[in-house]
């Protein structure tokens, strides 16, 4: 190759030529079903120091978990999961509220909105449930329980209006420190009278 050909490549690498613009990261949900449920295993074998039980595994197929259960995807690769139950209320038998029995994603896609994401769309779901008039009990608030080791998980949670509300010492048998915090989001759109 010459040394004008060199050089005219040199100066159009360094040259102040447009870049394609990178696309957008892509950030999906999938519901675990039983072809998927593999993937939701290993991801919580990765992300929690907790063996779950089959009884959770089970409970996550449920079909009125569908839209709380969910693998996340960041580009078509699965990197976290969030899984959630509706429980009665135990002050208001009218009344349920949904438990966030798992929420994580992978530390080397953290920081990438992946798990605000995937918090956002189980929120969306659960004020649109809260508001459905033939919904056989008004869904008023998510909560879960976060180790009080954990200020990271905390602050995440805190930033997306979930606020303390207890603790519960003790509550991990298995992990040090075993006491946890009680966090809670009140969906101020299920107060309104329903008819």
């Amino acid at each position: 190759m010459s040394a004008t050909a060199t050089e005219t490549i040199t100066a159009t690498a360094s040259s102040s030529l447009p870049l394609p613009k990178a696309r957008p990261p892509k950030i999906d949900f999938s519901s675990v079903n039983p072809n998927n449920l593999g993937t939701l295993r290993k991801l919580n074998q990765v992300l929690f120091p907790i063996r779950y039980s089959e009884k959770f595994y089970k409970d996550v197929l449920l079909p009125e978990h569908e839209e709380f259960c969910k693998l996340i995807y960041y580009n078509d690769i699965p990197v976290g999961d969030i899984c959630c139950r509706i429980e009665s209320d135990p002050n208001d038998e009218t009344k349920s509220r949904l438990y966030i029995m798992t929420m994580g994603v992978l530390a080397p896609y953290r920081s990438r909105k992946v798990g605000s994401k995937g918090l956002e769309h189980v929120i969306e779901n659960a004020i649109a449930l809260s508001q459905k008039k033939d919904a056989p009990k008004a869904l008023e608030s998510i909560y879960l329980h976060v180790q009080t080791s954990n200020d990271d998980a905390r602050r995440f949670y805190e930033k997306h209006g979930f606020r303390e509300v207890g603790r519960v010492d003790g509550y991990y048998k298995k992990l040090e420190p075993h006491d946890a915090w009680v966090l809670e989001k009140v969906l101020t759109e299920s107060t309104e009278e329903r008819p």
